[in-house]
């Protein structure tokens, strides 16, 4: 499966931008889940706070009010059903206390911090409802609260505004959850649960105020009953363990033990008034009452009590991810201490390593070749210093830069001592051969004067060619070995001579065609460099090209020199060919190990050392020109005395003298006045 490349924009250029991004991911990755866990443990102390706002600003203000609703609703239906002065008393005090909790359920809603419709999108209406029914309850009062009103109406108003808190208490818990209390639904069926206690107190108190329950009171009674023990019980078995003690000390008591008594009791009688007789019904009103109490102050210490008394800030809220927020912050920071110095000391340390590797590369190593090639000598212990391999593996990595400079002086030292070598080896066999040549030469010219046969002059002509063109080969010995040959000129010679001359030293003379040449002459010191490089020039052109075909050679003045063109019409050379041969011709330094293609090499020192500017380029003839410019320092517009001579068919000098070059041998040589 092919991985993708990542987009090149996206990738860290510098060693530093890798080195930091490497380190920056665990990081990262490590912040990512302490803050996850810094935003848990947050969100759980900001749940736990707005747990204790609204328990204080509204649960309990609603429960109490429910609460106070359920003793006023009893209280109704016992004045209601047997007016009499106690009962009065009662209903006024029991008004009272609803009063106040209505009064605090206001101020708690009025100053409520948390957005109702953050909490439940349906409580804000249930809240206004449950306003509307606190301030209705004056109302309330006079339709249900006087002597002659009937029970079953109160009871069902009265009951109405309880369900109505009991729907804003269920809207709230969706956020009462928290480690210090129970689950709130199980809680808010425990209200209803009592709810169910309080329905029962109310029914049974006006069926004894009137001396019997209806058909209507007995249904209700029955269904509270029912709805009682189908909540108690298994609720209680849902809370905590720590809160489900206070619910069971009420349900074991001899308090609920009689008030299922009398449930019982009381069902089984059915409708009517043996329902309510004084035997059926005896300690109900103190078993009750204890009931209601004992489940209100258990209720009390599950929900909103125990919400109240929580700590946001202690071990039950924060625990286990409270450690985790603060030994994550702890491994945050010791990470990006470890991060900062361990990635410091790397990019410091693979900074200097390639520092020292790039002045290896761009400055020691080539300052040392250039001193090898100029035949100086370079202590290699004192320009690339063995190390020890020890350290770790960037040092390594330096000891093995070191090893690799140092073999890299070691084969180009051993190198230059092998092209000295070579050099003394050229100079040595190119003067022995010079020596034999120029003997070979004056015994040549003897017998050329002597001889009258014209076959055996023609014979002694090519000996003396071949002869001239050895001499040539071992002067590019000497040039190659950067030393200059023995022949010389003291005068300028004109510029025809030089190119006859050029022409005369290689084997097909008759196929160069010389064409009118400007009237200007070449200083005497750079004559001989001149000829040996033009004869380079035109040999390769002879050579690489059909024997048919005549090599042309031109000259024209130009504003910097004389431009000279040897145009042969062979095969071409192909673009990568040409690129490489006028690399060779000129690049500063030579190779004298590449045996391929001397003369090029020949030609480069040449050039050189006469500062001749010299270029290989396509021939319109699909061959090749080869353009040869001297510069005019090197040029003498004066003619010298024999310039006459030589337009009528040779220069007369000291030594011999070059035929034109349309002869097949020349008939004469010119000579320099050096060995």
């Amino acid at each position: 499966m092919r991985v993708p490349r990542t987009p090149d924009r996206l990738r860290p250029r510098s060693v530093r931008a890798k080195i930091v991004a490497l380190l920056m991911l665990p990081i990262v990755s490590l912040m990512a889940l302490w803050g996850f866990a810094a935003v848990t443990t947050a969100s759980s102390i900001g749940a736990l706070e707005t747990a204790k706002d609204v328990n204080s600003e509204l649960l309990t203000p609603v429960g109490d009010f429910v609460t106070a609703l359920q003793g006023e609703r009893s209280a109704t239906l016992r004045y209601v059903a047997a007016p009499s002065g106690s009962g009065l008393a009662a209903l006024k005090t029991a008004r009272t206390a609803t009063d106040k909790a209505a009064s605090a359920l206001l101020d708690g809603v009025n100053a409520s911090s948390s957005d109702a419709a953050l909490l439940d999108a349906g409580l804000p209406a249930r809240i206004t409802r449950l306003q509307s029914d606190a301030g209705g309850l004056p109302t309330l009062r006079t339709e249900v609260g006087v002597k002659g009103a009937e029970p079953s109406a109160a009871f069902t108003k009265y009951s109405a505004i309880i369900e109505h808190g009991f729907s804003v208490t269920g809207a709230l818990t969706g956020d009462q959850n928290t480690d210090a209390t129970s689950e709130a639904r199980v809680v808010l069926e425990l209200s209803r649960a009592r709810e169910a206690v309080s329905q029962e107190q109310a029914l049974l108190t006006a069926g004894r105020g009137t001396g019997t329950l209806t058909t209507n009171q007995y249904a209700l009674f029955a269904g509270a009953v029912a709805t009682q023990r189908s909540l108690l019980k298994p609720a209680v078995a849902d809370l905590k363990s720590e809160h489900r003690a206070a619910y069971n000390s009420v349900l074991e008591s001899d308090s609920y033990t009689r008030l299922q008594a009398v449930e019982n009791r009381v069902r089984s009688a059915g409708p009517g008034a043996s329902a309510v007789s004084a035997g059926l019904v005896a300690g109900w009103d103190g078993s009750v009452s204890a009931v209601l109490k004992g489940l209100t102050k258990a209720e009390a210490g599950a929900g909103t009590a125990a919400a109240a008394k929580a700590n946001p800030f202690g071990w039950a809220t924060l625990g286990a991810s409270g450690v985790a927020v603060v030994l994550g912050l702890v491994g945050v920071l010791l990470s990006l201490l470890v991060s900062v110095l361990v990635g410091r000391g790397l990019i410091v340390e693979l900074l200097d390593l390639r520092n020292s590797a790039l002045e290896v590369a761009g400055r020691r190593l080539p300052q040392a070749m250039r001193r090898l090639h100029a035949g100086q000598g370079v202590d290699i212990d004192l320009e690339a210093p063995m190390r020890r391999l020890v350290g770790d593996e960037l040092a390594q990595v330096g000891t093995a830069l070191t090893a690799v400079q140092r073999a890299a002086l070691k084969a180009a030292s051993e190198r230059a001592e092998l092209l000295s070598g070579i050099s003394g080896v050229y100079v040595s066999l190119a003067r022995r051969s010079q020596v034999l040549l120029h003997r070979q030469l004056d015994l040549l010219s003897t017998m050329e004067q002597r001889q009258q046969d014209v076959l055996e002059l023609q014979d002694l002509y090519r000996v003396d060619y071949l002869a001239t063109r050895m001499r040539r080969h071992s002067e590019s010995l000497l040039i190659l070995s950067g030393i200059a040959p023995g022949r010389g000129w003291r005068t300028p010679i004109p510029l025809a001579d030089v190119l006859r001359a050029a022409v005369a030293e290689i084997e097909d003379a008759t196929r160069v065609q010389i064409w009118a040449v400007p009237r200007v002459s070449v200083a005497g010191g750079s004559v001989a460099d001149v000829i040996h490089l033009l004869a380079e020039l035109v040999e390769n052109a002879a050579a690489f090209s059909p024997p048919s075909a005549k090599v042309q050679l031109r000259a024209a003045r130009m504003r910097d020199g004389v431009l000279i063109e040897v145009e042969d019409s062979g095969f071409g050379m192909n673009e990568e060919a040409m690129a490489d041969a006028n690399r060779k011709i000129q690049a500063q330094k030579v190779d004298l190990l590449d045996a391929k293609q001397i003369g090029l090499f020949v030609v480069n020192r040449l050039a050189e050392r006469q500062g001749l500017r010299v270029e290989l380029r396509q021939s319109p003839n699909g061959g090749v020109t080869a353009a040869v410019l001297i510069p005019e320092q090197l040029l003498r517009d004066d003619m010298p005395v024999h310039d006459r001579a030589v337009a009528e068919g040779g220069v007369q000098g000291r030594g011999r003298s070059l035929a034109p070059a349309s002869a097949l041998i020349p008939r004469q040589r010119l000579s320099g006045n050096g060995a």
